[in-house]
């Protein structure tokens, strides 16, 4: 599929908030900053949410209004360029905060979307 196919998009976003949830399975705060290579994994995941949504351009924010997409895409821009002072404490918040509501977004968008194409 090319990459400005919005069903792939959101299945990104989707499936690399899988990869979180299942990274980071039992873990607190203290424990996932401990850990390097979860650490790293989470990081990485958040770099192709990030993208994917870059990838979406409008299609996010029409589908989904209410959701911050435009931050979401700056967080890749700051774990590529300021990947030095990324502070875990604020990643472990967005986990526990903000991918939640983003994966039911994205999953709302694409029950939207397979219905728009079962119209068509």
């Amino acid at each position: 599929m090319p990459s400005s196919d919005p069903v792939q998009r959101f299945t990104d976003i989707i499936e690399n908030i899988d990869r979180i949830e299942q990274f980071t399975k039992g873990l607190d705060a203290a424990a996932f900053a401990a850990n390097d290579q979860v650490t790293f994994a989470v990081k990485y995941a958040l770099m192709v949410i990030s993208e994917a949504t870059t990838k979406l351009g409008d299609t996010a924010a029409d589908l989904r209004p209410g959701i911050p997409w435009r931050e979401i895409r700056g967080l890749g821009n700051r774990l590529r360029h300021d990947y030095d002072t990324v502070d875990l404490a604020r990643i472990w918040l967005l986990i526990e905060r903000d991918l939640p509501p983003l994966k039911a977004a994205c999953q709302a968008a694409l029950q939207t979307l397979s219905q728009g194409r079962g119209a068509g």
